[in-house]
């Protein structure tokens, strides 16, 4: 399907009637930031107008633009819009209302969760919902510490909790635990802890009775990674089969690695998850043999795509 020919599914969305199905959507989104300089942290200023990236408005709403087309092809490869959508890498809940407001998603119900993170680059996590097929329950921000009780200066967790029309209460987690900036040594106790955490919460919320968890997010590390061992009976990792296919949603010097995961909790029915390749966001990698996801910028050169990240895709079936 031609990318045109998927805009004009949108209209098919949504005039389908619900089902019963939850349809959830992840994606880092890379240096979501507005154009403006009105922070402290590390990279608003170069994403700004005068900034070293040169980000204008034009710029910020022509991603604004690609990243609701890309959310509306995902829908009708999938057999409706996702209900639930977890991103990373946004500076605040500005730049999502604007997402929500000014593209084709005007047209949709989604609602934002936000909250800033402790972060120095300024980058959090969020969610989008329907509020005419989710009902919030509750929603706040989970601090990692460290060995010190000290809060880390990263992305925290987000929880946010739902019941949908049917019903049936979800909690969601969406994550992006620290990256491997520094290498692996230094970096890996950072994982570990936000892995800790995650675990924590997990057991925290069925111990409250609320068995139906989906974890997602960014993690920077693949499945073969032991730590995940830790989230282990509680939550089952759900790229496992993709990651032993050599399938991947980030290409790193022509090799593709799996990193945006889901986690769920056992009792939970869902599909398998899916890789989305979004075939007017994908470029062909100069460098080595395939095609690699299409980037806002590849260092200071503006290129007009969304992520180095491809989104990931689950469905939860009803009880």
């Amino acid at each position: 399907m031609n990318a045109l020919a998927a805009f004009g599914c949108s209209l098919w969305l949504l005039t389908t009637p619900p089902s019963d199905t939850l349809r959830v959507l992840f994606w880092n989104l890379e240096n979501f930031f507005d154009h403006k300089n009105d922070s402290l942290s590390t990279s608003d200023g170069e994403f700004s107008s005068r900034g070293a990236r040169h980000w204008t408005q034009k710029r910020f709403q022509a991603k604004c633009n690609a990243v609701a087309k890309g959310i509306l092809w995902a829908g009708s490869q999938n057999g409706g819009l996702p209900d639930v959508i977890g991103l990373a890498e946004v500076e605040n809940a500005s730049v999502l209302k604007r997402l929500i407001r000014t593209t084709t998603l005007r047209k949709l119900d989604y609602r934002v969760v936000h909250f800033d993170s402790p972060d120095p680059r300024g980058i959090d996590v969020a969610l989008l919902y329907r509020h005419s097929r989710l009902f919030p329950v509750s929603a706040k921000p989970c601090h990692l510490y460290g060995r010190d009780s000290a809060i880390m200066a990263t992305r925290d967790i987000l929880l946010a909790r739902f019941r949908s029309v049917q019903g049936q209460e979800v909690a969601f987690l969406v994550n992006h635990h620290p990256s491997k900036y520094g290498g692996v040594q230094e970096s890996e106790p950072r994982r570990r802890v936000a892995v800790e955490r995650l675990r924590f919460l997990a057991d925290s919320l069925q111990t409250l009775g609320i068995s139906d968890l989906v974890a997602m997010g960014d993690f920077n590390d693949t499945p073969a990674n032991p730590v995940y061992q830790l989230l282990e009976p509680t939550l089952k990792n759900l790229a496992t089969p993709l990651y032993q296919k050599g399938l991947g949603t980030i290409k790193y010097d022509g090799a593709w690695e799996l990193i945006d995961l889901f986690f769920v909790s056992g009792a939970l029915k869902t599909s398998e998850m899916r890789i989305q390749y979004i075939p007017f966001l994908m470029t062909k990698d100069s460098g080595h043999a395939g095609k690699k996801p299409l980037r806002t910028y590849s260092g200071p050169r503006y290129l007009g795509g969304v992520s180095d990240h491809c989104p990931i895709w689950l469905e939860i079936y009803p009880e």
